[in-house]
């Protein structure tokens, strides 16, 4: 029963009287009304009591001498005290935060190098010019001010054009002949022509047949030019007046076959075919003439990056591009090669444009840099074979700097020589004090550098991809990597 009503008709403290017209008593009848008004406030109390409840149901609850308005204002003081504690806690959480991220970034300012930062201004300034003038150029479409013209071809002398690769233009602006061939874009004229196909072209032929035959018409050289050049690298065959074999070609001896069989022996394989077992999926090839160790590597499962420098005609990288092989202009007589770090299991040179012994070892580092721990460097050069007293002081400076770089030299026959890059990183720190090259500090150890300059000092030992060749899956099961070989990535 609710307690208004219990309290409203409590039996022995209710008092009446009939008169004698049976009659409520005047007094009994103030006390009824009394009675009903009390009730009524009782019930207007438990509802609000209840409403209050529900609306703060977590509220403590004071004692029944308490006042309800009184529990309702100390309620509220909790309340606000709470509130303000909690803004508190949100203030200095976000003042610390400020700080932290400040010192980060000071931190992180202070370990960029000169040089580093001076390569990320530039990068930004370039992004930024090259977003203006794409602002512009959607603007003026939104006005329809732009209007599509039609482009001409190109003039012929610009048939062998490449962006970045232009002789004469570099001559011009005053660089050396020992850079006019490099990648220099920052005073690239922008052309607005269409370069057309060579006179003749064809498609070329189906693979596997295309790797071996191509099209004269296609490249725009003959083989007489090719034959009076006098390379071994670039020795051809001439079926008829339109195509060009590369059956014949042949690096260093009479057969590429005996020359990979070789090479596989002096690592401590039976065959080329073992180069897989060995961990070597991944081959750079330095001046790779026509791409002829890479076509043949093809079919052990082994792919080649073939890289030549920029040449006027008669390209290298054109005719390995033409018998489908991969293929690119580069060369790092000044700039790093466009590959990360640690990126290659072998790095192959015969009888490569290039001379190893100067510059203090300059571009041993920049092979170091790419080649994966426990890869191979393969050079092939009449130097490693030297009988005159100078080819054999160049040949002690090559073999003293790549002791420096721990690498150990495998075996050397005739003229080929096969080092293995360490893969102990503890190697490069247990070299006597002030040994060179030094190991690159952190703003310098760049995983993906971009034509950056060389750097004069050993990079990569930071990198969480330090995984020795030997210890890596081999191919085809390198395809699919686990999630700890992404997680570097």
């Amino acid at each position: 029963m609710p307690w208004p009503l219990q309290r409203g008709i409590s039996g022995e403290q209710r008092r009446f009287s009939v008169g004698s017209n049976g009659s409520w008593d005047s007094d009994d009848s103030q006390k009824k009304d009394k009675t009903e008004k009390e009730d009524i406030y009782g019930s207007r109390s438990l509802s609000d009591n209840s409403f209050l409840s529900l609306k703060a149901p977590f509220r403590l609850i004071s004692s029944d001498k308490a006042s309800p308005k009184m529990g309702v204002n100390e309620n509220g003081a909790k309340t606000r005290s709470r509130h303000r504690f909690a803004m508190v806690v949100l203030r200095v959480s976000l003042a610390l935060i400020v700080i932290l991220a400040l010192t980060i970034s000071f931190w992180w300012t202070i370990s960029i190098s000169s040089s580093s930062r001076g390569h990320i201004i530039h990068s930004y300034r370039r992004l930024q010019d090259q977003l203006m003038s794409d602002l512009q150029t959607i603007s003026d479409l939104s006005q329809g001010t732009y209007k599509v013209t039609e482009l001409d071809f190109c003039f012929e002398e610009y048939e062998n054009f490449v962006p970045c690769y232009n002789v004469s233009e570099n001559k011009a602006l005053g660089y050396s002949s020992e850079n006019e061939y490099d990648r220099l874009c920052e005073h690239n004229i922008k052309r607005e022509c269409l370069i057309s196909s060579p006179l003749n072209y064809r498609n070329p032929l189906r693979w596997p047949t295309g790797r071996d035959v191509i099209w004269v018409a296609n490249v725009k050289i003959s083989a007489q030019e090719v034959l009076s050049s006098g390379s071994l690298t670039k020795r051809m065959m001439m079926l008829d007046d339109e195509q060009i074999s590369f059956r014949s070609d042949s690096l260093t001896s009479d057969n590429i076959e005996d020359y990979s069989h070789q090479v596989a022996e002096m690592i401590g394989l039976r065959s080329s075919s073992n180069f897989v077992q060995a961990g070597v999926r991944n081959i750079l090839d330095i001046d790779c003439g026509f791409g002829t160790f890479g076509a043949h590597l093809f079919s052990k499962q082994l792919l080649t990056m073939c890289i030549a420098p920029y040449e006027l005609s008669g390209s290298q990288v054109q005719l390995t591009l033409e018998r489908g092989l991969p293929a690119m202009i580069s060369s790092f007589t000044i700039k790093q090669l466009p590959f990360p770090s640690l990126s290659y299991d072998m790095v192959h040179c015969a009888r490569c444009a290039i001379d190893w012994d100067i510059k203090d070892g300059l571009y041993f580092i920049e092979v170091d840099r790419v080649l994966r721990p426990g890869g191979y460097f393969v050079w092939t050069s009449p130097i490693t074979n030297a009988r005159n007293k100078v080819n054999q002081k160049r040949w002690n400076l090559v073999n003293s700097f790549t002791k420096s770089l721990c690498w150990e030299l495998l075996s050397q026959q005739e003229e080929t020589v096969v080092w293995k890059k360490t893969a102990k990183r503890g190697c490069y720190f247990s070299r006597k004090s002030g040994t060179m090259p030094a190991v690159c500090s952190k703003g310098l150890d760049i995983d993906s550098p971009y034509y950056r300059p060389l750097q004069t000092c050993i990079s990569g030992t930071r990198s969480p991809r330090w995984v020795s060749v030997e210890e890596r899956s081999t191919w085809p099961s390198r395809a699919k990597l686990t999630k700890k070989e992404l997680q570097p990535h």
